[in-house]
């Protein structure tokens, strides 16, 4: 069988990273709406809660395997430290200082770290194409900044929180990669979600109490989408993903998701566009296509292309 280094990205979880996509690009300004009304921590505890929850429920309803294996406790909690505990206090606290679609263009700088990270932890090969994907993509997010370089001067502490964020989630998808759990990824993401959760439980136990009191409609119903959308199913789909592919590529095909959440900021929260934004567009389709094309269907475009000169 054919890696999928080789394969390019597997046809069979397209709709996966579609889904995902979608899901997690639209949850940028959800989040932004929730946070409004709710405590940061109180709300990323009721969304790692009910995410946990969920997929256990799916798990034990399809009869997978809930135990982790004798030997691999250490594994799972070391990687979903960055994964889950560090990524979603920085996330959660960061957002506070910026607009949804910039912290969302800064988190998705993870192929940045991603890429060498995977070099230097899992000997993955920095291919050309890598590179040029994380160029396109980079390239692609400063465009999508430099019209609000000056309000990102203004909130360096929300800045440094997104690109912690960013880094830590990196670091933690190289480690799972590295250190396997042997859990089907329902299960595996339904335990990350419980264990990684339990700081963030605990300040908001101590801390947010006193402050919590009814939503009103859309805040609830951005906290509903959290759970349901970006928990239960998105952080699914991300380990999906991320078992079944290299890690250069698995956090180059998230580059999509930044660009839906700055279009989603604009639905959600009235922001307007910018001709960057389109141009970024484009260079983010050009990055995805450097990982997600099988290199048989790469090379008939190109040399489609020189036949055409």
């Amino acid at each position: 069988m054919n890696s999928p280094q080789r394969q390019g990205f597997p046809s069979s979880i397209l709709w996966v990273l579609v889904a995902l996509t979608l899901g997690w690009g639209f949850n940028w300004p959800m989040i932004k709406l929730a946070l409004s009304e709710v405590p940061v921590l109180s709300f990323r505890s009721v969304c790692l809660l009910g995410g946990a929850a969920g997929l256990f429920a799916i798990a034990a309803y399809k009869r997978l395997p809930l135990r982790v294996p004798h030997g691999q406790w250490h594994r799972l909690l070391l990687f979903t430290l960055f994964n889950i505990t560090v990524w979603n206090l920085c996330i959660t606290y960061g957002i506070g200082y910026m607009s949804s679609g910039r912290a969302a263009i800064l988190a998705f700088t993870m192929p940045v770290w991603s890429v060498p990270l995977s070099a230097w932890f899992l000997h993955e090969r920095i291919t050309s194409r890598r590179v040029l994907g994380v160029a396109l993509g980079m390239f692609a997010m400063l465009l999508l900044l430099s019209s609000e370089l000056q309000a990102v001067r203004a909130a360096p502490k929300g800045t440094l929180l997104i690109l912690g964020g960013a880094l830590s989630w990196a670091l933690g998808t190289v480690l799972m990669k590295r250190y396997p759990v042997d859990l089907p990824v329902t299960t595996l993401t339904a335990w990350q979600l419980l264990l990684g959760g339990v700081p963030i439980y605990a300040g908001a136990l101590a801390f947010d109490l006193p402050r919590l009191h009814p939503l009103t409609l859309w805040p609830a119903v951005a906290f509903a989408y959290n759970v349901l959308i970006a928990f239960v199913f998105c952080y699914w789909a991300w380990y999906k993903v991320v078992t079944s592919v290299p890690v250069g590529v698995s956090s180059l095909s998230t580059l999509m998701i930044p660009v839906v959440g700055v279009f989603s900021g604009m639905l959600v929260l009235g922001e307007q566009p910018h001709w960057q934004d389109f141009v970024a567009l484009a260079l983010v389709l050009m990055a995805l296509a450097t990982v997600m094309l099988p290199p048989g269907v790469r090379r008939t475009i190109f040399s489609r292309r020189r036949g055409l000169r």
